[in-house]
C-alpha cells in the first residue's frame, strides 16, 4: 500500500500530528505497535481499578493545548500540595523551604550550609552536582536532591549537565528557609498553580477530540525502514510505501531499523541514555488510604522515587468505596536491580507499610509492570550525540516528534505542540 504521510507511534505527539494535518484537510495514517493508542498516556484496568502508564497531570498553559484538552473531556482541577518522605518525616514540598518537621540539629546543619554556600557564576558550573551545592549548600544537596537524582535519574548528579533544570527546582532565599524552619505555615511554591485530570477514562481522555476521525492502525510494529525505496516493513509481514515520514519512535529504536544507516549514527544513538521504570500499582478496600495526591521519597533504601494516587486524581479510577496508589521505580543501563519483579513488588509493599501509608489488611490488589522508556537522561554528551542522530534523520527526510523522537524533556502539552509543529512543516512543504 502507498500513503502520502505515515506517522509512527500513536502517542500524544503522533496523534497531534495527524489531528493538525486533518484540520487542514490532509489525510495521514498512524501505525502503532500496541493494541491501543495513547503511548505513555495510555492506561490499564485491573478489577475496576484504572492506572495510567506513568503518572500524568496537566498543567498546560498554552491556550491551544488547553482548548483541545477541554473539548475532549470534563476534568478535575487540583491545587498542587505534594509532600516529601525523608527519614521517617513528612515534609511539605519543596523541602528546601519547608524544613519545619525535621529535628533541630538537621535544620541547623542545612541552614548553616546554605548560608556559607559557594558564590559561583552559573557559567563556571560544570555539572548538576556542582549546581546543587552552589544553590543549596553541601548538606541539603547531598541528602535531598543528590540522593533523589540517583533514584529518579539513575546516575550521580555529577554525570548530568544542567540545561534541563529550567524552573523545575525552586530556589528560595535565606529568609524563606529560616521561616520554613520555624513554622509549618509556609506557602506552596510549586512551579504550577493548578493541575488538571479527566473525570473519566484516565489521562488519555484528554486526547479524545484529536483521535476522532484519524486513521490509527494498531498492532503494526515496524521492523525495517528502507530510505531509498521509501518503504516500511512490519512484523506481521506487510509493508507500505510513504512520501513523508513522521516518527515518535525513540531515537535508539529507529536507528536499529533503518537499513544501511551510518555506523557513526548508530554509535551516537547507543550513547543516548534514558530511564526505564517499574510501575507498582496498589488497590485498597477503603476510600481514604492515600492522603496526598503525590509524594516524593528521598530515602535510598526505599526503591520508589515518587508515589501518586490515581483515585485522588479521579474517584472513577477506583471502584466505589476503594482507593489506590501507584509507585514509580526507575532503572537504566547505569542502574540495574538484582531483584525479580515479584521481589521488587513485595519490597515496595513492605516499605510503604513501614512508612504507614497503609496497613497490610487494607491491600486488595497489587500489580507490577515494566515500561522500557520513562525519561531522557541529560548526561554531558547528550547534545552532541543527539545532534548526530537528528541531523541524519533530517537528511533522510524523517520528522522526529515527541519526548523520545526529539529526545527532550517534554511534558504531555509540549509533546502535543511537537506534533503540531511537525504538521505545520508538512503543510508548508505541501
Amino acid at each position: 500500500m502507498n500513503y502520502n504521510i505515515v506517522i509512527l507511534g500513536a502517542g500524544i505527539s503522533g496523534i497531534s500530528t495527524a489531528y493538525h494535518l486533518k484540520e487542514e484537510g490532509i489525510n495521514s495514517v498512524i501505525f502503532e505497535k500496541n493494541s491501543s493508542w495513547g503511548g505513555m498516556l495510555d492506561n490499564f484496568e485491573i478489577d475496576g481499578f484504572r492506572f495510567d502508564r506513568f503518572v500524568h497531570l496537566s498543567f498546560a498553559v498554552d491556550e491551544h493545548v488547553k482548548e483541545i484538552f477541554s473539548k475532549s473531556t470534563d476534568f478535575y482541577t487540583h491545587v498542587p500540595d505534594p509532600f516529601n518522605y525523608y527519614k521517617g518525616y513528612w515534609v511539605k514540598h519543596p523541602a528546601q523551604n519547608n524544613l519545619y518537621p525535621l529535628p533541630e540539629k538537621e535544620k541547623t546543619a542545612i541552614l548553616e550550609d546554605f548560608k556559607k554556600r559557594e558564590n559561583k557564576d552559573v557559567s563556571e558550573i560544570k555539572n548538576y552536582e556542582e549546581w546543587l551545592r552552589v544553590q543549596f549548600g553541601d548538606y541539603f544537596a547531598e541528602n535531598f536532591p543528590m540522593a533523589y537524582t540517583r533514584k529518579y535519574w539513575t546516575v550521580d548528579a555529577k554525570k548530568l549537565e544542567t540545561k534541563w533544570v529550567g524552573k523545575r527546582i525552586y530556589l528560595p532565599s535565606v529568609k524563606e528557609i529560616e521561616e520554613g524552619c520555624k513554622t509549618n505555615e509556609t506557602p506552596v511554591t510549586y512551579y504550577a498553580k493548578e493541575m488538571r485530570y479527566p473525570k473519566t477514562g484516565g489521562y488519555k481522555s484528554f486526547l479524545t477530540s484529536m483521535v476522532e476521525g484519524i486513521d490509527i492502525r494498531q498492532k503494526k510494529e515496524v521492523i525495517k525502514i528502507n530510505l531509498g525505496k521509501h518503504k516500511i516493513y512490519f512484523s506481521d509481514g506487510t509493508q507500505c510505501k510513504y512520501k513523508k515520514l513522521v516518527s515518535s519512535l525513540p531515537l535508539p529504536e529507529i536507528c536499529k531499523i533503518i537499513e544501511d544507516i551510518p555506523e557513526k549514527v548508530v554509535s551516537a544513538s547507543k550513547e543516548l541514555l534514558c530511564t526505564s521504570g517499574y510501575l507498582v500499582s496498589l488497590g485498597f478496600n477503603k476510600p481514604d488510604i492515600p492522603k496526598n495526591l503525590w509524594f516524593y521519597i528521598y530515602d535510598e533504601d526505599i526503591l520508589s522515587a515518587r508515589v501518586y494516587s490515581p483515585s485522588l486524581k479521579s474517584p472513577e479510577n477506583a471502584p466505589e468505596g476503594c482507593s489506590s496508589i501507584q509507585a514509580e521505580i526507575y532503572f537504566s543501563n547505569e542502574k540495574k536491580f538484582n531483584l525479580s519483579e515479584d521481589e521488587i513488588l513485595d519490597n515496595m509493599v513492605k516499605k510503604l507499610i513501614e512508612m504507614k501509608v497503609f496497613k497490610e489488611e487494607d491491600l486488595i490488589l497489587k500489580d507490577i509492570r515494566r515500561e522500557e522508556y520513562a525519561n531522557v537522561v541529560f548526561k554531558h554528551n547528550i547534545y552532541e550525540n543527539r545532534k548526530i542522530v537528528l541531523d541524519f534523520l533530517k537528511e533522510a527526510n524523517i520528522k522526529p516528534i515527541g519526548r523520545f523522537g526529539e529526545w527532550k524533556y517534554l511534558w504531555s502539552d509540549q509533546s502535543l505542540i511537537s506534533g503540531q509543529m511537525a504538521a505545520e512543516k508538512i503543510i508548508k512543504e505541501l
